[in-house]
Formats: structure tokens, C-alpha cells, sequence
């Protein structure tokens, strides 16, 4: 597999490329890059030469500002892939001049909710989609003297086991990846607490709700107390829990997998909640992460050409491959079937199969663009404070929305472009 992966991006690289060549920029390794490898094969073979798609490791670019065709990633490492934030264009615009199908309504509607824009329409292929969940490292649970198999239900639970392992020597009890969507997005869902509201005609969001402040709040307790440890906004935290310095983790569900393989004697739980909010909805947590995005200003007859391979990943027999190699979660009811055959725990298919089940009627879930952006970004640096000096956790959440809603209000630059369709 190895060398299959070398042949495409050496193909890539050396840019004997024919009209209707595609290149994907993506930043994965290990099983999901050979899984992936071995699809795009397998999809140019059935083109008989009439075209390619070649895939790029954004890691190795030289100029990233030359973009692709595809681009896998979560757009909050946007900067990471091509140094700028580039233009996308809606996938189903492009599905749509390609004569391809595609709707919401093949997907789950959580799946779709994670990738459409605010008329329901599909912005990108949800391909590398999780849900925040609690990883334990079952091993360090243990040598602390903690029942791994004793469920983590609520995060006062969670300070409790946090505070067993700092007792008995363990250094890194806790820490997190992707901050804003754990810590902040999905505290609100839980709570059912909007993130975003109307003021009038404006949109504005609401970072400084009651569950906010008070789970920021006790985080900044849990630093202070060594019990917490902050490894950063983005998947820094990831890497520290797969090199076994930390022995718990609240993060993607996907990083279950590469754990496994990591030889982790990993344990996965729900996203804890807090027990004593009022109309708790524990098990309203919002999937995200990577998707397939098609970027702005390539030809026709490459889009058209981008716009079939998003047909072929559509495939449940592609969507079965694809989700039994990552653990991502599967886009469509057809996927689930599919895994039905695997031997993936029928528990863990049917818990999924009803989350993302539910109605998105509703939802308040803040839509990838500038808004979102400008969140994750605002309550990032923000958040530093708190981990960092006295600020108050109230403090920081209110700079961080006030920062936020004062982008949204601001009027354009002259000629400026937007950052999204």
C-alpha cells in the first residue's frame, strides 16, 4: 500500500497532469490514508484513463497558495492547508452542473446538519464526521486504582476520577482536542442553550449562556488543581493522549481506532454532562469534523470530474470500506446497513443509527463560514486567559461574544472577498 500511496502523490508532484486531473489535498496518515489510496485507485481505474484523481499531503506542499480540486479538512485548519482561507464552492452547486444527485435527504439529517448551509442545502461530502466523546486510557485508569469499566456519566464524575489519578502520581489526568466545538458547541446542545440568536434582523451569538460560564469556569478550577491540563484549541491534545501522557481525553470518537492501533487499552464514554441543569439533554451532542470541500476557481470539466468521484465515496459498499477502516461516522442510512454485515458491536450501530436519526427541525447549530470562524477563533485566544492569568471565566466568554458579534455587525471592506460561497 505503501507504494500505491508514493505512485499518486508522485504523480501529483510531478504535475504530468491531463486536462481532467483532480488533486485532493488531505493531511491523513496511517489506515485512513491507505483506505483512501486504495479507493482513489480503484475510482481511476474505472476511468480508463479519462482522467485522474491524485492525491497531495498537504503536510508536504511547498506553495500551498496553488490550490486544489479537493480539499479534505475541517475548515477551522484552513490557514494550516493553504496559509489563507480559500474560497469553496456549495457542493450541491457543482453536484448539480455535474448532473449528479445530491440532496439532504440522502444523508442522516445530524450528518447534514454538520455540513449545510442555512437553507439545507449541502455545502461538502460530511466524509470524516465524529461525535465528542470521553476516551479513557483504561491502563492508567487502573494503576490509579479506578474501575475502568465504571461509567464516566457527568463531569462532576469526571473531576472525581480526574482527581484519583493526580493522587496517585498521574500527571496529565485530562485534556481536550478542538476546544470550541467540545467545550463550548456542545455544552450549549447539551444545556439546549442556542449558541446563536436574532437580534432584530442580525444574527448575534450568545457565548456567555449560564452552562458556558459555569463549565469554563470549572475547567479554569480543574487547571489550577493539575487535574486539567490545556493542550491547545485545535488536535494537540490528540497527540498527547496517543503518546500516553495523558489518561483521559474528551475528543473526537474517532481517535477510538488509532488508539487501538496505537496499543492503548482505550475506553470510550458519551461526552459527560452536568446532571443538575435544567432540561438536560445529555445525549444532544453535534457530529463534526472533516469534509470534502470543492474549491472555487477550477474548470468545468475538473468539477465534473471532482463532482463524480463525490458520487463513487457515496457508494454504501465505499461508505462501508471507509467507516470500518477510520471509525468515522457513517453518512447515510445505506452506510449503517452496510456495516451491519461487519463486526463492528451492534450496540454502537444502533446508539449511532438514533443519534444521528434525529429531526435537525430546529436546530440552532452555528453553520461553517465567517461566523463560526470568527467563534472558534475569538473564544480561542480568549480562553488563554483563563488558562494563563486570573481573568474569570465570565470575563472571557463576554470578550470573546462581544468580539464575535462586533465582526458579524462590521460592514465589509471594499473589495474584499468572502472566506465562503
Amino acid at each position: 500500500m505503501g507504494k500505491t500511496i508514493g505512485i499518486l502523490i508522485g504523480c501529483c508532484m510531478a504535475g504530468a497532469a491531463v486536462a481532467q486531473d483532480v488533486t485532493l489535498r488531505h493531511d491523513l496518515d496511517g489506515r485512513a490514508l491507505d483506505t483512501l489510496a486504495t479507493l482513489v485507485l480503484r475510482f481511476n481505474d474505472g476511468l480508463k484513463g479519462k482522467g485522474r484523481v491524485l492525491l497531495q499531503d498537504a503536510r508536504g506542499v511547498e506553495h500551498k497558495q496553488v490550490l486544489p480540486n479537493l480539499a479534505l479538512l475541517d475548515p477551522d485548519d484552513s490557514m494550516d492547508f493553504f496559509d489563507t482561507r480559500p474560497r469553496f464552492r456549495p457542493l450541491h452547486e457543482v453536484m448539480g452542473e455535474a448532473g449528479q444527485r445530491l440532496d439532504a435527504a440522502q444523508f442522516y439529517p445530524q450528518v447534514a446538519d454538520a455540513v449545510d448551509d442555512a437553507g439545507g442545502r449541502i455545502q461538502a461530502l460530511p466524509l470524516a464526521l465524529t461525535l465528542p466523546v470521553l476516551l479513557t486510557n483504561r491502563t492508567a485508569l487502573r494503576r490509579a486504582g479506578v474501575d475502568p469499566d465504571q461509567p464516566v456519566r457527568t463531569w462532576w464524575e469526571l473531576q472525581k476520577v480526574a482527581g484519583e489519578i493526580y493522587d496517585r502520581g498521574g500527571k496529565c489526568p485530562l485534556t481536550t482536542s478542538r476546544f470550541a466545538w467540545v467545550h463550548s458547541e456542545n455544552i450549549s446542545a447539551q444545556a439546549g442553550e442556542p449558541l446563536m440568536a436574532k437580534n432584530g434582523k442580525v444574527d448575534q451569538v450568545l457565548l456567555n449562556g449560564m452552562a458556558n460560564v459555569k463549565h469554563l469556569a470549572l475547567l479554569a478550577s480543574w487547571q489550577k488543581s493539575r487535574y486539567f491540563h490545556y493542550s491547545g484549541r485545535a488536535r494537540e491534545g490528540d497527540r498527547r493522549f496517543l503518546a500516553g501522557e495523558c489518561a483521559m481525553l474528551t475528543g473526537p470518537s474517532s481517535l477510538f481506532a488509532e488508539a487501538r492501533r496505537a496499543g492503548i487499552d482505550v475506553g470510550i464514554h458519551p461526552l459527560p454532562h452536568y446532571d443538575d441543569a435544567y432540561a438536560a439533554k445529555p445525549n444532544d451532542v453535534l457530529p463534526d469534523g472533516a469534509g470534502l470541500w470543492v474549491l472555487a476557481g477550477h474548470k468545468k470539466d475538473e468539477n465534473r470530474l471532482a463532482a463524480r468521484f463525490v458520487g463513487y465515496l457515496l457508494r454504501p459498499e465505499v461508505q462501508k470500506e471507509w467507516v470500518q477502516a477510520t471509525s468515522y461516522l457513517p453518512m447515510t442510512p445505506g452506510a449503517l446497513a452496510a456495516l451491519r454485515s461487519a463486526d463492528i458491536p451492534p450496540h454502537l450501530l444502533d446508539a449511532a443509527q438514533r443519534r444521528l436519526s434525529v429531526s435537525r427541525k430546529g436546530s440552532t447549530r452555528i453553520k461553517h463560514g465567517p461566523i463560526r470562524d470568527r467563534l472558534h477563533e475569538f473564544l480561542g485566544e480568549e480562553v488563554e486567559f483563563v488558562w494563563t492569568t486570573d481573568r474569570a471565566a465570565k470575563e472571557a466568554l463576554d470578550n470573546a461574544m462581544r468580539r464575535v458579534n462586533a465582526a458579524i455587525a462590521a460592514p465589509p471592506k471594499a473589495g474584499s472577498v468572502p472566506v465562503r460561497p
